[in-house]
């Protein structure tokens, strides 16, 4: 039995019906190079069941303290059932793109059940006519409560359930796994009363930690090396003020080389640093469209992965947050991707001089009960409406794999969306991924708040279109200066038939693995346009 610690408690504490607070993909896998060109349901649940034992996150329930009164613990669960982990469902003819991203915004929006371990895996089949895959291709729509991981350990739960190669053999070290007796309220009770006498102790530890810290951010104010800005105070916009049940997700997909190739606008900035600035660009056409474009900045919390490496393998959030304005009121692509960069670049001396990692061991010695009072008085009396948020949306950068994995010998083409939790007055978040030579960028919205995911991931492609263009005029020299033609689609929903797309990604690199090199695969567009909103 393990205790979880003040961040990974949190989670626990914002649980409500309208905030589920579980993070999750969707993860496309083609067969063909399983045995027999095929995977079967059955396959899934004996591959995984083969190597639960290299993963601490997929046996464990969280057990609560009766009243809040303490942090919740882990506990082996003695009643595991894989096959209530993972699911099985199908698309309905056609099954394509949109039927895949309602059903996966259905399954997100639906809260796990915290008596059990807090993961679902939904097997999806009958991906037929997702444009840009081969016909059999199949899906993992994940769910994991964020309790348990961050976005850098939910690495560590990938490599769990997925292999290297498509023929690896099962782990051959016996299975020593054994669950726990659930403990009573008693125990827990009598837990908490001693670790309420401790908890000042640890509170003044912290406290005489963050001091250095503090010291530092004082000297750095008056040295200049980083300044106080009102661009990091936001706006008031429509993502922030209090959430529904319903979620809408979409995203694009683009070619790797060609995110980084947008650096050529500002070679010292980071790739990150791009990503920011194509949120920036997207939200500032989006509410263009609507005439709700604030005069100042929108800004995103950033988090940042402050695990060692000898924590890779531990459950639980090791992440600081980074507060980072995006430029959303900066129409010119050059232009926002400096001001970016000179913010985030403040943003982060701020947070180096206050250490990172204090930062989140601050966390760890606040009282659970005050946070669930907290949580829920946030909800219940709307404050949402009425009180200012700290940032206005969330853009989080997680790398994927540089090579192709491979599930129940199936390889996976790709890591298409990645799932995040909304809580009240934040009601838009983003997720930046990579795997092998494709970037992503996906994001999860409350349905009542941006009823048209269509329209916004047309502006995040506009956006990135016109950085892209912006970069190589820049890198062609003079003759490039005049303005480029878009090649912007036409959105989905106006099809009437399944042309080809207008852009084919290029073809992938020669370095991956040899696997990528002799499979056989349709090639798939530059972008990727998903209907998602629900039928009502």
């Amino acid at each position: 039995m393990r205790q979880l610690q003040g961040m990974d408690s949190s989670f626990v504490a914002m649980e409500s019906p309208n905030s589920p607070m579980h993070i999750g993909s969707v993860l496309i896998y083609n067969p063909e190079t399983a045995p027999g060109g095929f995977v079967r349901f059955k396959d899934i649940l004996n591959f995984i069941e083969n190597r639960l034992q290299l993963s601490t996150t997929m046996r464990q329930r969280l057990v609560r303290v009766p009243f809040d009164l303490d942090y919740p613990y882990w506990v082996e669960d003695p009643n595991f059932d894989l096959e209530y982990h993972v699911r099985h469902v199908a698309l309905p003819k056609p099954g394509d793109w949109r039927q895949l991203c309602i059903q996966a915004a259905r399954i997100h929006a639906r809260p796990l059940d915290l008596s059990r371990p807090p993961w679902e895996f939904t097997v999806v089949e009958g991906l037929d006519n997702v444009r840009g895959y081969p016909e059999g291709c199949f899906a993992f729509v994940t769910k994991v409560h964020h309790a348990a991981i961050d976005g850098m350990s939910g690495i560590d739960l990938m490599e769990a359930t997925h292999t290297t190669t498509p023929t690896t053999t099962p782990p051959n070290k016996p299975d020593d796994w054994k669950p726990e007796k659930i403990p009573g309220p008693v125990e827990l009770l009598g837990k908490s009363y001693f670790n309420a006498l401790l908890n000042p102790l640890k509170q003044a530890q912290v406290a005489a930690q963050a001091v250095p810290g503090v010291a530092s951010a004082i000297k750095g104010l008056v040295s200049r090396d980083f300044k106080l800005t009102s661009d990091i105070v936001p706006p008031r916009t429509r993502f922030n003020k209090s959430i529904s049940p319903h979620r809408v997700i979409e995203g694009r997909t683009f070619d790797l080389g060609e995110f980084k190739s947008i650096r050529a606008l500002l070679p010292e900035a980071k790739v990150n640093d791009v990503a920011l600035a194509v949120v920036g660009g997207a939200l500032n056409k989006y509410l263009t469209a609507k005439n709700d474009l604030p005069k100042s900045t929108m800004t995103a919390m950033a988090p940042i992965s402050v695990r060692s490496t000898d924590e890779k393998g531990d459950m639980g959030n090791q992440v600081a947050a980074m507060i980072a304005p995006l430029g959303s009121h900066i129409a010119d692509p050059k232009e926002r991707l400096e001001y970016v960069f000179k913010q985030t670049s403040n943003s982060k001396a701020m947070t180096n001089a206050l250490g990172a990692r204090t930062m989140t061991e601050v966390s760890k010695v606040n009282p659970l009960l005050y946070m669930a009072l907290g949580a829920q008085l946030f909800s219940r009396v709307s404050l949402a409406h009425k009180v200012a948020m700290p940032f206005n949306t969330v853009v989080t950068n997680v790398p994927g794999p540089p090579v192709h994995i491979y599930s129940s010998g199936a390889r996976m083409e790709s890591m298409a969306l990645s799932l995040i939790c909304l809580t009240d007055g934040l009601g838009l978040a983003h997720v930046v991924q990579s795997y092998v030579d494709e970037a992503y960028i996906s994001f999860t919205a409350c349905r009542d708040i941006l009823p048209d995911p269509e329209f916004y991931s047309q502006c995040i492609q506009d956006s990135f279109d016109e950085m892209l263009a912006a970069a190589k005029a820049l890198d062609a020299g003079p003759k490039a200066k005049a303005p480029a033609r878009k090649t912007a689609a036409k959105p989905a929903a106006k099809k009437t038939t399944r042309a080809a797309p207008a852009k084919k990604a290029p073809a992938k690199k020669a370095a991956t693995t040899s696997t990528a090199k002799t499979a056989k695969r349709k090639p798939k567009p530059t972008t990727k346009k998903i209907e998602s909103k629900p039928a009502k």
